[in-house]
C-alpha cells in the first residue's frame, strides 16, 4: 500500500472519523500547519511502516487496550502479548492503533495534546 506523498514533512496516521484524529486536525489547521493525512483503515497501513513504528515507539505505547477493537477481542488474542503479537492485531484491525500518530521531520509522536504539539511545531 502506498503512502500518500505530498511536499511536507508531516504526516498525520489515524483513523478519519476519530474524536481525537478530529481535534488534531482541527489544531493543525488553526495553527497553519500543512499535513497530509493517511486513513489507516481506509488507505491502508503496510507490515513495515508498522513495524518502523513499533522499533520506534514500542508496541504497548501503539496498541490501544482502551478502545472497542481491543474489548472485541477473544481473550486467547489479549494473552501472551509481544511485539510480533500485537503488531498482528494492530494490522489486521487498525483501529486498535493509538491516534494519533504524527511523523514530522523524521521523527514519530504517538497521542495529542495541545502543550506537546506547539512543541513539536515551534521550530
Amino acid at each position: 500500500m502506498a503512502i500518500k506523498q505530498v511536499n511536507n514533512m508531516t504526516t498525520l496516521y489515524g483513523i478519519k472519523n476519530c474524536d481525537t484524529i478530529r481535534k488534531t486536525r482541527k489544531w493543525l489547521e488553526a495553527n497553519g500547519i500543512d499535513y497530509c493525512f493517511h486513513d489507516v483503515r481506509s488507505d491502508g497501513l503496510d507490515a513495515s511502516r508498522l513495524n518502523d513504528w513499533v522499533k520506534v515507539l514500542g508496541w504497548e505505547t501503539l496498541l490501544n487496550k482502551r478502545g472497542m477493537s481491543w474489548r472485541k477481542l477473544a481473550d486467547e488474542d489479549k494473552t501472551d502479548l509481544d511485539a510480533d503479537k500485537a503488531t498482528r492485531l494492530m494490522l489486521a484491525q487498525p483501529a486498535m492503533i493509538k491516534r494519533p500518530i504524527l511523523e514530522h521531520n523524521g521523527e514519530l509522536f504517538c497521542g495529542f495534546s495541545d502543550a506537546r504539539y506547539q512543541q513539536i511545531f515551534q521550530n
